[in-house]
């Protein structure tokens, strides 16, 4: 992959808006709960629809298009590669911006329209038959993930402009990323809905002894539009009621090279986005959660079950972050979260084998969602940290060179971040694949089958929690080498504040 052409990404020189003393940078509070609240709900939108698109387009593309679910995988991991080369672009275009409403806010703005309307075209029922049908799905999912790219680089990267003070800042984040968190199963909840209303839809709750039937097109189609509406209205939320209290003017201009050698000379946030991309597992078990629920509770609508169960616990973990963080900082709150992610995961497959072996055992029912809202408990939290480290590596990056990196390390960031939830959803429609899921589908909907069979349900549920867990042990190692922390952290802050005080 090969970027050509200069690209600008904030090598900056800050300039704060508000005067502080150094000493008193981690005591000053700048955002009010409306600023708070803002940016929590414009991520949850945000959020909402990319959750949307990550837990049922393949499933659309499959049961309602034709599509062979394991290509499909493999179509989304390509596109999100080649739309990677954008991630940059948007940097440099938010750096070059001129707009007196702020940088990342008007490209906030920007992407509003094109992702409403991408999103629902996703969802559109064509008539298109092999070759033709690929070929659809790759660039229409490309063209979204390029608009998706518009607002997910601004949205991460405006929290390091929000406030000057780390400690506000790790707050805000943390609060901003329990709704995000949310925000991504938003649609489990959306769908029954959706179908309750539809005729002659999928059922949305199956008695005892009865078979599911799968959702029809226009519950898809709906439920996207849905979603992408009140998405794009919360997400707007953000630019309108957020102020960018930390100001910037470019110096200089930066090629690609020059980037990635910048990126090479902050050793710590390295270190953050190789333990992101061996972590990607996390974002497996969400690519894969509507199958998983078909396979594990008898139905795909049940999803809402299996996503709020961990989603509690996702919002517990990251509302307890900050006092974690507190108590053993950025480092050993990550490894330790890691490693509890690993043990819970084996031990919920265990339970959940026997909960399938015997589901009439009501003991091991309780047992089964109880594993699965202990694995929410570390999965929120280990999402966030490397929002909250990767602030602190720009400013780290500013300490040693005078110059910020936000533009480069917020695009590398989401880059990660969508690589690795492409791969994740990749790799486990290839695990629904192997495991007889889609084959198994189509028994029931012809009435040879009545339900999946114990192997089935074990794959499926392996790639939903050991997999993860295994990946999630495999991010610890370059952690461990992770020192942005404690009082070389407090005294990066310090002097950042001291230089820019002297400054004006």
């Amino acid at each position: 992959m090969s970027f050509q052409g200069h690209f600008r990404p904030f090598a900056l020189k800050v300039i704060l808006g508000e005067s502080v003393m150094a000493q008193d940078i981690t005591k000053q509070k700048h955002m009010n709960f409306k600023e708070i609240a803002a940016y929590s709900l414009g991520l949850f939108g945000f959020q909402a629809i990319v959750g949307l698109l990550n837990s049922y387009q393949a499933e659309f593309d499959s049961s309602i298009l034709g599509a062979d679910i394991a290509i499909v995988g493999i179509l989304i991991l390509i596109a999100k590669i080649v739309s990677a080369v954008f991630d940059p672009i948007v940097g440099n275009m938010i750096d070059r911006s001129k707009s007196k409403n702020g940088k990342f806010k008007s490209m906030i703005m920007y992407s509003l329209a094109p992702l409403l309307i991408m999103t629902a075209i996703v969802f559109l029922k064509v008539p298109f038959t092999g070759v033709g049908l690929y070929v659809w799905i790759f660039v229409t999912y490309l063209i979204w993930s390029l608009a998706m790219t518009l607002g997910d680089v601004p949205s991460q990267g405006i929290a390091s402009v929000l406030t000057p003070n780390p400690t506000e800042r790790t707050n805000v984040v943390s609060i901003s990323n329990t709704f995000k968190q949310v925000g991504f199963s938003a649609c489990v909840v959306i769908v029954p809905i959706v179908c309750l209303i539809i005729p002659n839809g999928s059922k949305v709750f199956v008695a005892s002894g009865e078979t599911d039937t799968p959702m029809i097109s226009s519950e898809y189609f709906f439920t996207a539009l849905l979603t992408a509406v009140l998405g794009c209205v919360l997400f707007a939320l953000i630019p309108m009621l957020n102020k960018e209290r930390v100001a910037y003017v470019a110096t200089e201009k930066t090629t690609f090279k020059d980037m990635v050698g910048a990126l090479k000379n902050n050793k710590p946030f390295m270190l953050v986005i190789v333990s992101y991309f061996l972590g990607f597992g996390r974002q497996m078990a969400m690519g894969i959660q509507v199958q998983a629920a078909n396979v594990i509770l008898g139905s795909q609508n049940l999803v809402a079950v299996l996503g709020i169960v961990t989603a509690v616990g996702s919002m517990i973990s990251m509302a307890l972050c900050p006092v974690l963080i507190k108590k053993m900082g950025e480092k050993k709150t990550y490894i330790l979260l890691s490693v509890y992610g690993f043990v819970v995961s084996v031990l919920s497959f265990i339970v959940g084998h026997f909960n399938f072996i015997s589901p009439e055992n009501k003991v091991l029912m309780v047992l089964f969602y109880l594993s699965l809202f202990l694995i929410g408990l570390q999965f929120g939290a280990v999402t966030l940290m490397p929002m909250i480290m990767t602030a602190d590596c720009v400013d780290y990056y500013e300490y040693e060179t005078g110059k910020r990196m936000e533009g480069a390390a917020y695009s590398i960031l989401t880059l990660t971040i969508k690589v690795c939830l492409a791969l994740g959803t990749a790799l486990g429609l290839v695990f629904i694949q192997v495991s007889g899921y889609s084959d198994t589908v189509t028994q029931i909907a012809n009435g040879t089958a009545t339900g999946f069979d114990l192997g089935t349900k074990d794959l499926v549920f392996f790639a939903y929690t050991v997999v993860p867990g295994i990946l999630a042990l495999l991010s610890v190692f370059p952690i461990f080498k992770y020192d942005v922390v404690g009082e070389k952290k407090a005294k990066i802050a310090s002097e950042l504040a001291a230089r820019r005080k002297n400054a004006e």
